[in-house]
């Protein structure tokens, strides 16, 4: 197959994708090699689709179908770096921890960027003492301990998005250690012809519903702050109404029908009287009953203990 028919059949494969799918899954694929890619495709089979492509050549595809799906212009100012798409009709959030978790352990390479903070742990290396030069060119407190190196404190040696130094990547592979781990990582979905970030997945339906409540009720604030009447603010306004309405009828000869046996009590000071110490004998009798109740359960609970046990 010549260059060209290549690059005809590539575009055909990428048109029918963009036109069969729904949601694409922009992935960066830095450090992802191609046994891990295989797994990828692997664990994704049946439910999503990977295609790989030089950039030019995916910019040009979109820009072919542009006039009759114009919502994938949107795709076009994304389509940079190392990147590749991943199609598919399946639940969002499935696929992207299916994405997420396919991720291999790497050892630090001389001049990469760190995507993590990499700490190196107090104890014993089991270097001769002889290297020692090497650790204090780092910074590194170390002892020498039954004749081999033991560094004293944990140390941070790289801190996220720094290059990894000659000196520092030698450390840690004479350690062992392998701080980085690499996969694909999702930066930004196409879905339906809306484009967003992968943490948009993050948010619960609890979320949507606290920043729901939480807008509702800076507007009904606001609307009663400045006398302008809203849907939110509307049954507070009722409310507050209503509330000054009663305090009118206690102060006044007007009497509402639902204060009526309020306003009887109010202006009868003895009935009043009599109805609080009636309401505070009631909730003394419930108090006494309660400890009484207690007491005799404690008493049962002590009496059954020195039953058993005697004999055994």
């Amino acid at each position: 197959m010549s260059k060209g028919d290549a690059k005809a059949e590539y575009f055909v494969k990428l048109e029918k994708l963009l036109k069969e799918y729904n949601t694409i899954f922009v992935v960066n694929v830095d450090n992802v090699g191609s046994n891990q890619m295989h797994q990828v495709r692997k664990e994704l089979r049946g439910r999503a689709v990977i295609l790989m492509g030089k950039n030019t050549m995916v910019r040009k595809a979109i820009r072919n179908i542009l006039a009759d799906h114009p919502d994938f212009e949107k795709l076009l100012p994304i389509v940079k770096g190392n990147i590749g798409f991943v199609f598919t009709n399946e639940d969002l959030k499935e696929i992207r921890d299916a994405v997420k978790a396919n991720r291999v352990q790497a050892p630090a390479r001389a001049g990469a960027i760190a995507p993590v903070d990499v700490y190196v742990p107090p104890g014993n290396t089991g270097m001769e003492p002889g290297q020692t030069s090497f650790f204090q060119a780092l910074g590194i407190p170390t002892k020498i301990s039954r004749g081999t190196i033991e560094i004293v404190n944990e140390v941070h040696l790289v801190k996220v998005g720094e290059k990894v130094g000659p000196s520092e990547a030698t450390l840690l592979n004479k350690l062992n250690i392998s701080p980085f781990t690499y996969g694909l990582t999702v930066e930004h979905i196409y879905d339906n012809g809306n484009v967003f970030t992968p943490e948009v997945l993050d948010i619960t339906d609890e979320d949507l519903i606290e920043n729901l409540v939480n807008g509702i009720k800076n507007i009904a604030a606001l609307s009663l702050e400045i006398s302008y009447p809203t849907v939110a603010s509307v049954p507070h306004s009722l409310a507050n109404g209503y509330k000054n309405l009663i305090a009118i009828s206690l102060v006044s000869d007007y009497c509402l029908e639902s204060v009526k046996e309020l306003k009887e009590l109010l202006d009868n000071p003895e009935a009043l009287a009599s109805l609080q110490a009636a309401s505070a004998a009631a909730a003394t009798t419930e108090e006494t009953g309660a400890a009484a109740a207690a007491e005799e359960e404690e008493e049962e609970e002590s009496d059954s203990d020195m039953g058993f046990g005697l004999f055994d």
